[in-house]
C-alpha cells in the first residue's frame, strides 16, 4: 500500500470537531504502517523549549536541532492568555499548526502527511476527552476532602 492511497482515505481530521476515528483504528487503517516521527520529536523539543522558557523555566531546556522563533513567539503569545482553557486550546493549536511542517509541499499524501495526521490525531484524541462534566467531576474528586 503506498502512503498516497493512506493518506487519502484516512477520514478529515479538524482541529474543532472530536477526532473521527481511534488510535487503532488508524493503525489499521495505515496497515499496520506507523509514520517514523523522528522529524516530530525535534520540533515537539522546540515547542516543549518554547513553554519552558515562557514558564519561566528556561534551565530545563533539551537539545533540538534548530530553532524557530515563529514557534517560540506563538507560544510566548500563548502564555499570555489568562484564561487557562483558552491558553490550552490556544497551545494545541500551535502543536497543530507545527505537525504541518512535517508534510512536504511536494509530496503532500506522502510519509511526511501521514506524520503529520499522526500527530494532530493524537491532538484531537486529546481534546475529545476534555468536557466540563469530567473537568467538574476531577475537580469534585480533587476537593472532596476539604468538603467534609
Amino acid at each position: 500500500m503506498t502512503y498516497d492511497y493512506i493518506v487519502s482515505s484516512l477520514p478529515a481530521l479538524s482541529f474543532e470537531l472530536p477526532a473521527p476515528l481511534g488510535w487503532e483504528q488508524f493503525v489499521a487503517a495505515c496497515g499496520g504502517v506507523v509514520p517514523d516521527l523522528g522529524a516530530w520529536h525535534d520540533l515537539e523539543t522546540q515547542l516543549r523549549n518554547a513553554m519552558a522558557e515562557a514558564r519561566g523555566g528556561g534551565k530545563f531546556k533539551r537539545p533540538a536541532e534548530g530553532c524557530s522563533l515563529y514557534w517560540k513567539n506563538r507560544v510566548l503569545a500563548a502564555f499570555r492568555e489568562t484564561d487557562p482553557l483558552l491558553r490550552e486550546t490556544l497551545l494545541d493549536r500551535i502543536w497543530w499548526d507545527a505537525a504541518g511542517e512535517l508534510t512536504s509541499p511536494s509530496a503532500p499524501l506522502g510519509i511526511g502527511a501521514l506524520s503529520t495526521y499522526a500527530v494532530r490525531l493524537n491532538i484531537a484524541l486529546k481534546r475529545s476527552k476534555i468536557s466540563v462534566d469530567a473537568g467538574n467531576a476531577a475537580f469534585d474528586q480533587l476537593t472532596a476532602e476539604t468538603k467534609q
